[in-house]
């Protein structure tokens, strides 16, 4: 399978893991000879719930024996999807009152982008360095990193950028402006969280210029910082809100929500504002619903914090500079990259599997599913330090 693997899928490193996959359970994955691996990063926080959670298990089944796709969103009424955008949306604060299903995160990094043209009749875009919003051409305009961009330019014109959490760049906000494009908490660069009010005084910049603020909630949503949403720690709500990752519970999936007013700009002039054949699949949308639903059931956004102070605890090391992030999306810091490294090759060897950051090359991911329990937590903290410990003493 490895040789078939390296010479019919295409890949995006020229050295993949290569990890072969026999089965996944809870809160472990098994490789193809049966060895057991501890999952601290859940398909990159794409499952809350771990793997094949059965109540997620349960309606999939239970929706495929009514109907897969039937057609093009937007035209046919399908229960799941209905209800699914129900949820979501009476927890969510007023003025975003209305959810487009997408197929990914970039894809309704896609539409926000789109329908923040037509609601501001503007061009131009401000990201952040260090930013990642996904890797289609809009998304990728708004990267915030200049080398991921070689070779795929030109991109969308009229995109600026500005310092995560520095004051002095939120003048670079004008009238001009149709969106500022943020991560809530920055993901590639280190799980960087907004310090000093920043995401409220961009917020209140954004209203003085008639600008809209886009949040992209892809990896802190769906509970993993012990909100729902981690906008709602820094008391400000976005004009448009980007989610996807661990909503679906395994399943692709992805959405971006507004208020009415500016959602329904899709609907003319012209008609077919944005289109997605697949979005709002009712397998995939019934996964989500189950997976919200038992988020809720099971009390698991209660448990982040508890859990979050576990890991901080037994997660202290002579080579450990700080842990970033908030709740269950956390980053080892180190000095070296090569610690980083050695920690995540040796974890998988050990049966733990971490991984790495995209653009803060020192940093480990620790991004583990919300029901994990407290036993697999000192567990995985075991085998942490035992090899950071050799890593010393080797």
């Amino acid at each position: 399978m490895k040789n078939k693997f390296l010479k019919y899928q295409a890949k995006t490193t020229p050295d993949p893991i290569g990890l072969e996959i026999k089965k996944a359970k809870g809160s472990y994955i098994w490789d193809k000879s049966n060895k057991k691996y501890l999952d601290f990063i859940a398909g990159i926080s794409s499952n809350p719930l771990g793997h094949r959670h059965p109540s997620v298990i349960k309606e999939i089944k239970k929706q495929l024996k009514k109907y897969m796709h039937v057609m093009v969103y937007g035209e046919y009424i399908q229960k799941p999807a209905v209800e699914l955008c129900e949820n979501i949306v009476n927890k969510l604060p007023n003025k975003l009152d209305v959810i487009y299903l997408t197929n990914s995160g970039t894809e309704a990094i896609e539409g926000a982008l789109k329908v923040a043209k037509k609601a501001t009749g503007r061009k131009e875009f401000i990201a952040a360095e260090n930013s990642y919003h996904g890797s289609t051409h809009g998304a990728l305009s708004l990267l915030g990193v200049k080398k991921q961009k070689i070779g795929y330019e030109p991109l969308l014109p009229g995109v600026n950028f500005i310092r995560f959490n520095n004051i002095d760049d939120i003048n670079l906000i004008t009238t001009k402006t149709a969106a500022v494009v943020l991560e809530t908490i920055q993901g590639g660069a280190g799980f960087i969280l907004p310090t000093n009010n920043y995401l409220k005084l961009v917020k209140q910049k954004c209203e003085d210029t008639g600008a809209l603020l886009i949040l992209d909630e892809i990896q802190p949503g769906f509970g993993r910082t012990g909100k729902l949403f981690s906008f709602e720690h820094f008391n400000l709500v976005p004009d448009i809100l980007v989610m996807g990752k661990g909503m679906g519970g395994g399943l692709p999936i992805g959405a971006f929500c507004s208020s009415k007013k500016i959602m329904k700009l899709l609907e003319s002039k012209p008609k077919l504002g944005h289109i997605t054949t697949f979005g709002g699949n009712p397998v995939v949308a019934a996964s989500a619903l189950a997976t919200i639903e038992t988020i809720y059931k099971e009390n698991l956004i209660d448990s982040v914090d508890a859990k979050e102070k576990l890991f901080r605890k037994r997660l202290k090391h002579p080579l450990i500079k700080r842990i970033n992030g908030k709740g269950l999306m956390l980053a080892i810091i180190f000095d070296k990259k090569s610690t980083a490294n050695t920690l995540v090759l040796n974890s998988m060897d050990r049966g733990l599997i971490l991984f790495w950051l995209l653009w803060e090359k020192k940093a480990v991911r620790v991004s583990p599913p919300l029901n994990i329990s407290v036993k697999e937590i000192n567990k995985g903290c075991d085998i942490i330090i035992s090899i950071l410990n050799k890593i010393i003493n080797p």
